[in-house]
């Protein structure tokens, strides 16, 4: 199985769970574990990178917090 092989099943099954996917990307849980994880990862951006970056590290965040969960 070559890794042509292993994209396309990943490619069909997406297809196949399409409806469900976005489901759980929109539940409550999906909510709660995402934004955990974007403000850990916010933070951490923060302490490494220079202040004048906070404000856009803020966007970034924000913008994929739209994208995940039912908030």
């Amino acid at each position: 199985m070559g890794i042509d092989d292993i994209v396309n099943q990943g490619k069909d099954f997406l297809e196949q769970n399409k409806d469900k996917i976005a489901d759980v990307l929109k539940s409550d849980q999906a909510e709660d574990i995402s934004d955990s994880a974007l403000e850990a990862g916010a933070e951490f951006v923060k302490k490494i990178a220079p202040d004048s970056i906070d404000e856009h590290v803020d966007g970034v965040r924000d913008s994929i917090d739209k994208s995940i969960g039912n908030e």
